[in-house]
């Protein structure tokens, strides 16, 4: 194992989903999985013993759940990143986990390659907010009455009109190209309006500030 080596807590109430995963992290050179756990509790208590990188989270388990264990790791510690682990068609709970501090998704039916990229993704720091993926979770969740009510609009006060227009951009899916490309401006002058975004919205990664534009009222979500 390198220093490179992203440490990988895998989380999930079923055994043969953990020993599909083990299989396949453990098969990158770049991963490596430290632990495993059946249950949220477990998952919280081996985060602190063990300090991963990156959980894999499933969300529905016996006692703790994945929501609440999220919640816990995120508030916890800086140093660990959260993805989700669920199914998009019968799960009403990502939006939630999102809310909790979570990086990212992934569903349990994407191919492997994706799954491995979703980690290394989340462990550089960055978010999961693929459109084709992130983007349409996010919307579906948004868009549902159980979800609390938006942000006061008073939380964008401190940014200006073009950070305004960049979270806009962000909240709609785009990368940084893709924001450079609308706004007619470099790639590094989009990085770093997002980083002034994460720096003055206090949001860990970009996958909150998705939500914060969503919450703000400035991306509609899709009906």
């Amino acid at each position: 194992m390198t220093a490179a080596t992203v440490r990988v807590l895998l989380v999930d109430d079923q055994p043969l989903v953990r020993t599909a995963l083990q299989m396949v992290v453990t098969e990158a050179d770049d991963l490596d999985v430290v632990g495993e756990a059946g249950n949220g509790a477990e998952a919280v208590r081996l985060t602190a013993e063990l300090r991963p990188d990156v959980v894999v989270m499933d969300i529905r388990m016996p006692g703790m759940d994945g929501i609440e264990a999220t919640r816990l790791i995120t508030g916890a510690t800086d140093a660990t990143r959260v993805v989700v682990l669920t199914t998009f068609d019968d799960d009403d709970y990502v939006y939630g986990a999102l809310r909790a501090g979570a990086s990212g998704f992934l569903v349990k039916d994407m191919a492997l390659d994706e799954i491995l990229a979703a980690v290394r993704v989340v462990a550089s720091g960055d978010g999961l907010i693929a459109p084709s993926v992130t983007g349409r979770l996010i919307k579906e969740f948004a868009d549902r009455p159980a979800v609390p009510p938006p942000r006061d609009g008073a939380v964008l006060d401190g940014i200006t009109g073009r950070e305004r227009e960049v979270l806009t951009l962000v909240g709609s899916g785009l990368s940084n190209p893709e924001i450079a490309g609308r706004l007619h401006i470099s790639v590094a002058t989009a990085k770093t309006y997002v980083t002034r975004l994460l720096s003055k919205l206090g949001a860990r990664d970009r996958v909150q500030l998705v939500i914060i534009a969503y919450e703000a009222g400035l991306v509609a979500p899709s009906r």
